[in-house]
């Protein structure tokens, strides 16, 4: 077999485009949770803190004025901007949450398989254990 029909054959399972499938949803789906972490929640959060933008949170490493925003600041030199790194973290709290929550869904929809019905013995297996346990009364 030559390594395009292997090729063909490999991408062609449905396990390889459910996969494909995921990830293009995935990617869609993290833009909608950085769309709520960064235009909701931490607008939220930062009123919640006395008007502090998560964002623009840093420490300058260069002796960069704390009153430059960071994109300015990261301008002059480098800085430790852990506000970005916060608002990444609560990113990855919430995208973990809602997965959590919809393998849960999945797992809670799938039904319980029955268990396997018992194979009827065939009739020369019957025929045989009858000749068997009558040969054990004589």
């Amino acid at each position: 077999m030559s390594m395009a029909s292997e090729f063909k054959d490999f991408i062609s399972k449905g396990n390889v485009m459910d996969l494909a499938v995921g990830v293009i949803i995935g990617a869609a789906f993290g833009k909608i949770v950085d769309s709520l972490v960064n235009d909701i929640i931490m607008p939220i959060v930062g009123k919640i803190f006395g008007g502090f933008d998560f964002s623009n949170m840093y420490i300058p490493l260069n002796g960069q004025d704390m009153a430059l925003a960071l994109v300015e600041a990261k301008k002059v030199g480098a800085v430790l901007a852990y506000g970005n790194f916060i608002t990444i973290v609560i990113n990855f709290i919430i995208l973990a949450f809602v997965i959590f929550q919809m393998v849960k869904m999945v797992n809670r929809m799938k039904k319980a398989e029955p268990p396997p019905s018992p194979v009827a013995t065939p009739d020369d297996i019957v025929l045989l254990r009858e000749i068997r346990d009558a040969l054990k009364n004589k």
